[in-house]
């Protein structure tokens, strides 16, 4: 069975410039996601979608491979599911078909290839079409976003607010971490998505998304007691 990773990186990021390379505890970001996916004992090629130079340098220099994306799927309002169509059928035109396409963001440099492996075991080993990592979460009546410049937005109809007691609060609904998703080729082709009709979800501890300079100094944190332990011989128990 053939599985992929790919790995999207674009150059232009607003929030946080320059994201993907940015160092963290000596090491461009994209390199811990590069590293962990090259440890996987499924996974036979990573593949970096960049239109970015300097990125696609940094990417070969950890071992992965790169497809040049062009411009068009580059922009800030372009979706992950037309770079990955994009990657995969680059790889077609030269010959390479894969089973299983693997979703692996930048930003989420925690996860390792203990999960990675975990969760294409999950597909592979199921009826699923697609795997992803998420956390539960209780059901809410009503969601908020609270906005950069301090001002709140309601994240429901704030005119069909539910009452407390209509609320069934020991429902589970579950988000997704971004940290993982792996898809079969045949539902990827369907549905042009890293989801497919018929998904299970593998349940991981909070997983912290970078988006921020805050998150990186929250990672950063933790990479640094992750090596302490290290260095003390403690064992690293994994909830997957």
């Amino acid at each position: 069975m053939k599985v992929i990773a790919i790995i999207p990186a674009r150059g232009g990021s607003k929030r946080l410039p320059r994201k993907n390379i940015k160092m963290l505890g000596g090491k461009p970001l994209i390199a811990y996601t590069i590293e962990s996916a090259l440890k996987s004992k499924y996974i036979h090629r990573v593949i970096v979608s960049t239109e970015d130079y300097e990125i696609a340098s940094v990417a070969r220099k950890f071992g992965a491979e790169v497809i040049d994306r062009p411009a068009e799927l580059a922009q800030d309002t372009t979706k992950t599911p037309p770079v990955m169509l994009h990657a995969v059928e680059d790889l077609e035109k030269k010959g390479y078909t894969p089973d299983i396409i693997v979703l692996l963001q930048c930003t989420a440099p925690l996860r390792d290839e203990k999960l990675i492996d975990a969760g294409i075991e999950k597909l592979i080993n199921s009826d699923n079409d697609s795997v992803f990592t998420g956390q539960p979460r209780f059901r809410t009546m009503a969601l908020w976003k609270k906005n950069h410049n301090g001002t709140m937005n309601a994240l429901y109809d704030y005119h069909l607010r539910p009452r407390w007691q209509d609320v069934h609060l020991n429902e589970m609904i579950y988000g997704e971490d971004g940290a993982f998703y792996a898809i079969k080729i045949e539902a990827f082709k369907k549905h042009r998505d890293f989801i497919g009709e018929n998904p299970d979800i593998m349940e991981v501890p909070y997983n912290i998304d970078i988006d921020t300079e805050e998150d990186f100094e929250e990672i950063e944190k933790i990479l640094k007691e992750k090596v302490k332990k290290m260095r003390k011989g403690e064992a690293q128990a994994q909830p997957w």
